[in-house]
């Protein structure tokens, strides 16, 4: 399905009856990382998953796609579905810095929160310096080179080793990724604003969800996000790494379900 918004549109998928939960997919990803939540969640939520722009299957805009701005294409589609009920937002990695602006731009629409592979903070000035590095090697090699690069760090050990078909289907995501939407999501991480000092402030039910050999983020990040957090708690998967909704789904879809059975 889609919606037309800016001369473009996003592609996004409805599942299931229940509170709506809104799934946000991490760089350079899409909706289809959240196939096993779309398979086996569908019974306790109305699940909405969506292609950000320039990934997936959405029109590849052009520009820095800045945190803010990703929020408000998710309030968009909201409003285009008609979903007056407060919500829950579930975002990975970048889809938590969308999510954390959701939660900035419109707290109210928050029943609850689940915050994946993420980190409030902004990029450290090398962390910087590797998303610049990163726009080279995208405008001059196009896509594949970000998934072969990003894919050993992307998986725990066990994953990378028993796991393949997990492995081979990200990298194909990944791939397909549009240049634009590479080069506008690095740039709108790259600029994002420091969320740590709203950590206090959040008063809705909040679920962290991350990955015991997670490379990219380290698991002290979720940690720190639960002692500042007044109301999350904090699940720890092991044999996981950057995406434990897919290396380890059951794991992973018992926390969120356990999480929407409270706010019910």
């Amino acid at each position: 399905m889609k919606i037309y918004i800016d001369d473009g549109f996003l592609e996004y998928e409805m599942l299931g009856n229940g509170i709506p939960l809104l799934l946000i997919h991490g760089y350079p990803l899409s909706r289809m990382i959240w196939l096993p939540q779309m398979d086996e969640l569908s019974d306790v939520a109305s699940l909405i998953s969506i292609d950000l722009r320039g990934h997936g299957n959405s029109f590849p805009f052009e520009g820095s796609y800045l945190m803010d701005l990703l929020a408000s294409d998710c309030m968009k589609l909201l409003d285009d579905l008609n979903i007056k009920q407060p919500i829950v937002v579930c975002g990975l990695s970048m889809g938590g810095y969308v999510t954390m602006a959701l939660y900035r731009i419109n707290p109210e629409i928050f029943k609850g929160m689940i915050l994946t592979s993420t980190r409030p903070g902004p990029d450290s000035p090398e962390g910087k310096a590797n998303r610049d590095v990163s726009i080279l090697n995208a405008r001059e090699h196009g896509a594949s080179i970000i998934a072969d690069n990003m894919l050993p760090k992307l998986f725990s050990p066990v994953t990378l080793s028993t796991k393949p078909e997990i492995v081979k289907m990200t990298r194909g995501v990944m791939a397909k990724t549009s240049v634009q939407g590479i080069l506008g999501a690095l740039q709108g991480m790259k600029e994002r604003p420091d969320s740590s000092t709203m950590l206090t402030q959040i008063n809705c039910p909040v679920l962290i969800i991350h990955g015991t050999d997670d490379q990219l983020i380290p698991l002290k990040e979720a940690e720190l996000m639960n002692h500042q957090i007044p109301t999350s708690h904090l699940v720890k998967i092991t044999d996981s790494g950057h995406l434990p909704n897919l290396e380890q789904p059951e794991k992973y879809n018992q926390a969120v379900r356990d999480f929407l059975q409270i706010l019910v």
